[in-house]
């Protein structure tokens, strides 16, 4: 239940894009609520899960470290610890101190009853609106990282795989994008804005009719990983890593495609690798790679 939202909290620290006012909560300080207790849970240190989270990999990838590292739990176990921890702060040792939190953030009007509900209403989503703490099926997969990386023969085997639609973003780029990268033009972020929208805008059409999708989108920087993926609860990003020649390599084999070899520097000198995805090689076969997708997110 607080796994993700404790990794997320780690990572945003190490960015140092954390608000100073989450800071004290971390780990084993002032108020051991969640962090602390969920690591004596799994059966890890905070520092090593903090050390762990920092190297990379999906909060999946993350879990399973965990689970390998202390003790696995079996489903009542977690099901026990879900309601115990969602359940904090109502009639219990922790009241006065829900009340007190409560006053401090301006909140006690909207009277939460429990720990979990006072930090909805402080992140500003409304009280059991959401239902928040409960875990959130994987609606979307983005298949990112450079031309050449194979995101697109990954995303359709896995959409095909899956019975989801696939959505090509280099599809989606206005007339002009095309035009100045066939003409060996790298892209601003400007004219990345609209196209960026476009792929999001595909994206919220497809969850909003109630089907899942496999995207393949370069997604190169974080900010437009987060326009795509604002809220990352139903989306994960797996990233086919590869090094420069091997991409070179393939893109030199490769005709009928707008991006041009030369661009591919320049995407390079763009890439930001992200510190959350399902990272891969891609030097290994897309069924390969497929069924690591599958196995790590857990899409049956």
């Amino acid at each position: 239940m607080i796994f993700g939202r404790m990794l997320d909290k780690i990572r945003l620290q190490a960015r140092e894009a954390l608000p100073p006012e989450y800071q004290p909560n971390l780990g084993e300080v002032r108020m051991p609520l969640f962090d602390a207790r969920c690591c004596r849970f799994l059966g890890v240190t905070y520092e090593e899960l903090r050390a762990r989270v920092l190297l990379g990999g999906c909060d999946e990838e993350v879990l399973a470290w965990a689970h390998a590292r202390g003790a696995p739990r079996n489903d009542e176990e977690c099901v026990i610890w879900n309601r115990f921890m969602s359940k904090i702060g109502w009639r219990d040792d922790r009241s006065d101190l829900l009340r007190e939190r409560t006053a401090e953030f301006g909140l006690a009007h909207a009277e939460p009853e429990t720990f979990c509900e006072l930090i909805d209403l402080d992140e500003g989503r409304p009280l059991g609106g959401t239902r928040s703490w409960e875990g959130h099926p994987i609606s979307v997969v983005v298949v990112m990282g450079v031309s050449g990386c194979g995101k697109t023969t990954i995303g359709k085997g896995l959409a095909e795989g899956l019975w989801w639609e696939f959505i090509e973003a280099d599809d989606l780029h206005p007339p002009a994008n095309v035009a100045k990268m066939s003409a060996g033009i790298a892209l601003t972020d400007a004219d990345r804005a609209p196209w960026l929208a476009a792929v999001r805008a595909a994206m919220d059409a497809c969850t909003g009719r109630g089907s899942r999708a496999v995207v393949a989108c370069s997604a190169l920087k974080e900010a437009y990983r987060l326009i795509l993926a604002p809220d990352p609860a139903g989306v994960r990003f797996a990233y086919p890593r590869g090094d420069y020649s091997l991409i070179k390599d393939r893109l030199g084999g490769r005709t009928g495609h707008f991006m041009k070899e030369s661009l591919l520097r320049s995407q390079f000198e763009t890439l930001e690798d992200p510190a959350y995805a399902l990272t891969l090689d891609a030097a290994l076969a897309p069924g390969v790679l497929i069924d690591r997708i599958r196995e790590v997110l857990g899409i049956p």
